[in-house]
């Protein structure tokens, strides 16, 4: 019997309306440089996948995954031609860092709200997402942090997706079986075989094939 139902953060509940390229060069004109937004999307797609995978440790990582960003954000810069030489990459990182934190960059996709209203009725809420301490704010911003009984972040617990073991310990620490929970994602690696690899149901989330509307059908008592 379900009794929890957790879901991923971004690209399940919110979204960016804007690339991460238009933003880093948002915030790259704020130094007084343009940078082409499109170079900056496709080096950080690049750094994204090439990213290292981190096993877990046995405590919460003490620097909120600042210094993971950091690196990532310097391999962007350094993969664009036209970042001046003399340009202050210490201070992009961190307006950068708090410019994803800040209301009105990221969006919620139109049935995230009906749909966490109507199953807060039936169930405990939760996220567990690889994000760090910022995603608090932004589930304030975007005023759906009530909803949730539960939200875990990879920095806390010491795992990130795909590791069966983010989900074992977020598991442990609500209180819930993995029979007991099902898990909301929209990425294949890290949400669907990470959250099956745990023992959790999975609500397989494409939007190009279905929508978060179909979940509480899926969960009706029959």
């Amino acid at each position: 019997m379900i009794k929890a139902v957790f879901f991923d953060a971004a690209g399940t509940l919110f979204h960016l309306p804007k690339s991460v390229g238009e933003h880093y060069a948002a915030v790259a004109r704020e130094q007084g440089v343009d940078l082409s937004p499109d170079t900056l999307d496709r080096a950080f797609l690049r750094a994204w996948r090439q990213a290292p995978f981190r096993s877990a440790i046995s405590a919460p990582r003490d620097d909120d995954d600042r210094q993971w960003w950091k690196e990532l954000v310097d391999l962007v810069l350094s993969a664009c031609t036209d970042v001046p030489p003399n340009f202050d990459r210490e201070l992009f990182f961190e307006s950068a860092y708090q410019h994803f934190a800040q209301p009105g960059v990221w969006a919620l996709y139109p049935d995230v709200p009906d749909v966490l209203r109507e199953l807060a009725e039936r169930f405990e809420l939760g996220i567990i997402s690889n994000f760090d301490r910022r995603l608090y704010a932004i589930l304030e911003h975007l005023e759906i942090a009530p909803f949730f009984d539960h939200v875990f972040i990879s920095s806390q617990l010491g795992a990130d997706k795909p590791d069966a073991e983010i989900y074992r310990r977020a598991l442990a620490m609500s209180g819930f079986l993995a029979d007991e929970a099902i898990y909301v994602g929209d990425d294949p690696e890290r949400d669907w075989k990470g959250a099956s690899a745990a023992g959790l149901r999975v609500f397989k989330l494409d939007r190009c094939k279905n929508s978060l509307r179909d979940l509480p059908r899926m969960l009706a008592p029959e």
